[in-house]
């Protein structure tokens, strides 16, 4: 979804389901792991949207039966960036 710049150029947000993951406890640790793999990330991605002056929505859900490693995590998260960054490439 693009939104007005205005807005801020990318907004982001994780979640995780609770009928994987019961306890309160694993569902924020995957969205921690999430969020800092993403922190850790989002630089490109960020400076694209802001030299195409558009916006974007951004939303990770986990929808795995396990609680992944950082590791994993990071890479999945990487692998998904770099693709909104090519795509983002192809605007206008």
């Amino acid at each position: 979804m693009r939104v007005p710049a205005a807005m801020g150029p990318l907004q982001f947000g994780a979640g995780v389901s609770a009928k994987n993951f019961k306890r309160a406890v694993d569902r924020n640790r995957i969205k921690r792991l999430i969020r800092e793999a993403y922190r850790l990330q989002k630089i490109e991605l960020h400076e694209k949207l802001k030299v195409k002056e558009t916006g974007l929505v951004l939303f990770f859900i986990y929808n795995g039966k396990v609680i992944p490693t950082y590791k994993e995590v990071y890479v999945l998260v990487g692998t998904a960036l770099d693709k909104l960054t090519k795509s983002i490439d192809e605007l206008k």
